[in-house]
C-alpha cells in the first residue's frame, strides 16, 4: 500500500497566495499513476479551493495518515510556512492559523513520522513552503541545531530555514521543478524515480543565488515515487552481459551493422547489410544516447561502424552489466 495526503493553501486572510493549489493537483495527478497509466499513490487531495484547511482539518488529515500498515506514506504540503522567533518552532499554517494556533507543527508531524516505524517501511515529507528547511530539527542544543530522523524517514524541503520559497509562472519555483521530475526527468536509465534524484535534479536546475533546497533521510533502500517507461528497453538491460561477456569487452562492429552509410556507401557496396547485426547495433546506439556504451577510436558510432572499430561499455554501463549478471534488472 502506498498513500499520499497532498496539500495547497493559496486563500489566506493575509498574505493570499497563487500557485499552491495548481502545485497540490499537479503533484497528485502525477502521484496517481506511473508514467504507463499503473496504480502508484492512492491520493488524498485538500486544497483551499474545495474545502477550508482548518487547524483541525490539517491535523486531523495528517494523522490519519500515519495510522494503520502502509509501505510508503507521502505528505505534499504547499502553503505558507512560519517559524516562531521565540520558541524556533516551525509550522505548516492552516488558514485559520494565527500566533499561539499556527496549524501543523514540524515537531509533531516529524514525531508522527518517526513514530510510524516500523508500521510504515517509509515516510517521504515534502514541503514547499518558507523557511521548510528548519523541518527535522529540534531545538537547539546551544548554538548547535540538531536533526532527529527516524528510520525509513525522508525529508525533501524547497529551501533552507532562513529562506522564502518562490512563486513562479502559476507554480511554485520549487515544485515546478518537482514537476518536472516527477514526469521524467530525475528517472534513471529503469525508470525509476526517487526523492534523491528528484533532489538531484532540483539541486542541479537551481542556482547558487537561488533557494536552496534541502534533502535529509535515515533510510536503508531508496523509495520509488513514480516509475516512467525505461531510457533503455530492460530486454536490452538483462542482455548486457550476454552481448559484453566481460566488462571490458569491445564488440566489434563493421559495415554490415550500419544500413546508412552516407558518403561511405560508394565504397562499401559489396558489403552486404546485416539485419541481425543492425538490430544489436540499434541497441548499442540506445546504450550510447544514454552514457553506458562508447566507441572505440571514433568520435560517434556511425563512424565506429563504417570504419570497423567497435564500442565498450563506460563505467556506467559496467554496473548496469553487473546488475544483468547478478539478475537485479
Amino acid at each position: 500500500m502506498k498513500k499520499a495526503l497532498v496539500i495547497g493553501i493559496d486563500d489566506y486572510n493575509d498574505a493570499p497566495l497563487q500557485a499552491c493549489v495548481n502545485d497540490a493537483i499537479a503533484v497528485g495527478g502525477l502521484l496517481e499513476t506511473n508514467g504507463d497509466g499503473s496504480p502508484n499513490f492512492d491520493v488524498r487531495l485538500l486544497t483551499s479551493n474545495n474545502l477550508t484547511i482548518t487547524s483541525e482539518v490539517l491535523l486531523d488529515a495528517i494523522q490519519e495518515l500515519f495510522q494503520g500498515d502502509a509501505e510508503v506514506v507521502l505528505l505534499y504540503f504547499a502553503g505558507h510556512g512560519i517559524i516562531n522567533a521565540e520558541t524556533n518552532a516551525g509550522y505548516l499554517v492552516s488558514q485559520d492559523g494565527r500566533r499561539g494556533s499556527w496549524g501543523a507543527s514540524f515537531s509533531d508531524i516529524l514525531t508522527l513520522a518517526n513514530g510510524a516505524y516500523p508500521r510504515v517501511k517509509s515516510t517521504v515529507i515534502v514541503i514547499d513552503n518558507c523557511q521548510s528547511g528548519a523541518f527535522g530539527e529540534l531545538p537547539p542544543i546551544g548554538a548547535t541545531l540538531v536533526s532527529a530522523i527516524g528510520t525509513g524517514v525522508t525529508i525533501l524541503t524547497a529551501c533552507n530555514r532562513d529562506q522564502s520559497s518562490v512563486e513562479f509562472d502559476g507554480h511554485g519555483l520549487f515544485t515546478s521543478i518537482l514537476i518536472d521530475s516527477l514526469r521524467g526527468s530525475s528517472a534513471d536509465i529503469s525508470g525509476r524515480i526517487t526523492p534523491a534524484s528528484v533532489y538531484a535534479h532540483v539541486d542541479q536546475t537551481l542556482g547558487s543565488w537561488e533557494q536552496r533546497p534541502i534533502y535529509k533521510a535515515n533510510v536503508h533502500s531508496f523509495v520509488k515515487l513514480r516509475e516512467v517507461p525505461p531510457k533503455i528497453a530492460f530486454e536490452t538491460l538483462r542482455r548486457l552481459h550476454v552481448i559484453f561477456p566481460e566488462p571490458t569487452s569491445i564488440v566489434k562492429l563493421d559495415p554490415s551493422f550500419e544500413p546508412d552509410r552516407g558518403e561511405e556507401t560508394a565504397r562499401l557496396s559489396s558489403i552486404a547489410v546485416d539485419e541481425d547485426n543492425v538490430r544489436l547495433y540499434r541497441e548499442l546506439q540506445s546504450c550510447n544516447r544514454h552514457g553506458l556504451v562508447v566507441p572505440v577510436d571514433q568520435p560517434h558510432m556511425w563512424h565506429a561502424a563504417v570504419y570497423a572499430t567497435g564500442c565498450r561499455l563506460t563505467a556506467v554501463g559496467a554496473h548496469y552489466r553487473k546488475l544483468a549478471e547478478m539478475k537485479r534488472i
